[in-house]
């Protein structure tokens, strides 16, 4: 989404991070926040969380039923408590889930008021998702994210609704509430620009029936690493069989052989490029959009911008650099929500600059040379969408069944 100022957030001088500051912290000068994609409960009680914040530069926090599943499942946090409780009629795993659940995110909302307020609404945001089995329920999505709202009651709270065909509705619906969300698992140019417009569309109706658009914000939620394991899990095969065919056929032609070479070539030219590409094609949209006379409209209002978030910017591949993601896509009003293995690796040895708005006509190449590769990259968007529901899905039952396992009988 736009931002509320009338000179492009790139063209705007930037001055150099001061060197007493952590790397996390310098991102500030970037204009980019630090969201940290982990809760547990210890980290909270322990005052963990308040030194990520005061002295590294966390600057929210992100949860999903993964997190939660490996939070209460990994640990002995949750023990405790669980071994006193009992399962019954009208307190099956899911309950007892969700009052472990919304208990910390109301504490880490807590610890992150201060700095929602002095940022004036724009961080200090906790996030907790709808049921991953409502994913494809507009109506039931809609009724679980204002539940979630009201029993959490902290003005700091984001849900988290999936980019789903039935979730862009809801997402209009909530904003126009007055609801923050937080858009998860996109994926494609297409579907952000329907979230973006949903978010448009909400505030407006929201403004246009007296709300305060300034305390209302969103994110767009933008999935990085998946992107790069399922499209180079593609080349790999496509690497494999071009070496097949050339073994089987001894006696091919040179000139079909430097054929097989260029091929390769290209194909290796895209390994570990095309996810970053993309979030930079992204971001020229949302660059787009903040020259839009209806959100100028907006932000004339206080409106705040629907900053693209990254995430699933840990490294998977271990041939890449451990920061890649967060050093590839820096950049003003944007999110970087990282898991802790990453923020550790970043802030030991990572380097802020600008690079979100740089190589442009190369991200713009990188994703054409897709279409010559034979790679269709809408069937590998919407696969990774349908992924990753099905994987929350299981963090799901695992999470649930952890819960049963602790819980005394």
């Amino acid at each position: 989404m736009p931002t509320t100022q009338s000179t492009p957030p790139e063209t705007q001088k930037k001055e150099s991070p001061k060197k007493s500051q952590t790397p996390v912290k310098a991102l500030h000068e970037y204009r980019q926040s630090v969201w940290l994609d982990y809760i547990q409960r210890c980290m909270i009680r322990s005052g963990e969380l308040l030194r990520l914040i005061e002295e590294d530069g966390i600057r929210g926090v992100t949860s999903n039923p993964a997190i939660f599943q490996k939070a209460i499942a990994s640990t002995t946090d949750y023990d405790k408590l669980l071994s006193t409780l009992s399962l019954g009629a009208d307190q099956d795993a899911l309950a007892l889930y969700e009052q472990l659940a919304i208990e910390d995110i109301k504490a880490a909302a807590d610890i992150l008021k201060p700095l929602y307020e002095s940022s004036h609404y724009k961080d200090g945001y906790v996030s907790l998702e709808v049921s991953p089995y409502l994913a494809d329920d507009g109506e039931q999505t809609l009724e679980e994210a204002r539940r979630l709202w009201y029993e959490v009651k902290r003005p700091n709270l984001m849900v988290k609704v999936p980019a789903t065909p039935a979730g862009i509705p809801v997402i209009e619906q909530l904003i126009s509430e007055g609801i923050n969300v937080n858009v998860t698992l996109l994926f494609s140019q297409s579907a952000y620009l329907e979230v973006a417009e949903a978010y448009v569309s909400g505030l407006e109706s929201f403004a246009n029936a007296g709300g305060d658009v300034k305390k209302v914000a969103s994110v767009a939620s933008f999935f990085i690493s998946r992107i790069d394991t399922a499209v180079d899990t593609m080349i790999a095969k496509k690497l494999q069989a071009i070496r097949e065919k050339a073994i089987e056929e001894k006696a091919i032609k040179e000139d079909d052989t430097k054929e097989n070479h260029e091929v390769s070539a290209r194909l290796k030219s895209l390994q570990g490029k095309v996810a970053i590409a993309n979030a930079k094609l992204v971001y020229q949209e949302y660059l787009k959009l903040c020259e839009s006379s209806r959100w100028q409209a907006l932000a004339k209002q206080g409106a705040q911008p629907q900053r693209l978030l990254w995430a699933s910017t840990g490294t998977k591949n271990p041939q890449y650099s451990d920061v890649l993601y967060m050093e590839a896509l820096i950049g003003p009003n944007t999110v970087n929500t990282t898991p802790p293995h990453t923020l550790s690796a970043f802030m030991d040895h990572g380097q802020p600059s600008v690079s979100l708005t740089t190589d442009i006509d190369s991200a713009k190449a990188i994703m054409a040379s897709l279409s010559a590769a034979e790679i269709d990259f809408s069937f590998v968007t919407n696969k990774l969408l349908r992924q990753g529901i099905q994987i929350f899905q299981q963090a799901f039952d695992q999470l649930l069944e952890a819960v049963e396992q602790k819980v005394k009988h």
